[in-house]
């Protein structure tokens, strides 16, 4: 019998954690050999229990899935990533394959579908929610450059111009600049409605 396909989880709610070892425990060719709740030890985790298959979530502290995902491309190409999410979001979607990883499911996925989607990507095979690819094919691309979404994302607390400025480290005026265009893109009457939606698309 052929080694398990040893799994790294990584999701930053620890019952939600443990129940996913459970359910993929019980398929004898699935091992999880690695759990952790911060996306910035993603990396180091899968390096040192030798896993084939990183579960990421996306919302966790440190860092999020997707950028855990691109970390693993760099630093550590032959393991494969797939993202288990209850954010379906189209956005996220191209995001997240953009970054490297080889799947995109959701966490209401069955027991089964979830076990046979980490086989695929451990074959090296794609597997995205078939709900989710035809979202993202139909909804469009994001339409926000790299600095707006930087400073929607910055605005997402209700910030002001020059708290947000500080912290991206631009001038109020061009801030500014980059909140008026992105309203624009995104159909909003204000920066707080343009965060909104950019973040319920996945965008930011």
């Amino acid at each position: 019998m052929s080694e398990p396909i040893r799994l790294l989880l990584a999701d930053d709610q620890a019952l939600v954690r443990g129940a996913l070892a459970a359910l993929l425990e019980l398929e004898n060719d699935l091992e999880v050999v690695a759990q952790v709740g911060r996306g910035d030890e993603v990396v180091d985790a899968a390096r040192t229990s030798a896993a084939d298959v990183c579960l990421l979530d996306i919302e966790m502290p440190g860092a999020d899935g997707i950028a855990a995902a691109a970390a693993l491309r760099a630093q550590l190409p032959a393991v494969r990533s797939l993202i288990v999410t209850t954010f379906g979001r189209p956005g996220y979607l191209r995001r997240a394959i953009d970054a490297g990883a080889s799947g995109f499911v959701v966490k209401d996925t069955p027991a089964t579908e979830l076990a046979d989607a980490v086989r695929r990507v451990h074959a090296g095979l794609r597997v995205i929610d078939p709900t989710l690819a035809t979202e993202s094919l139909t909804s469009g691309d994001n339409p926000l450059t790299p600095r707006e979404a930087e400073v929607l994302r910055a605005a997402l607390s209700g910030a002001t111009v020059a708290s947000i400025a500080a912290t991206v480290h631009l001038t109020a005026g061009t801030v500014r600049n980059h909140l008026s265009s992105a309203i624009g893109k995104t159909g909003s009457a204000t920066r707080a409605e343009a965060a909104r939606i950019a973040l319920e698309r996945g965008w930011i």
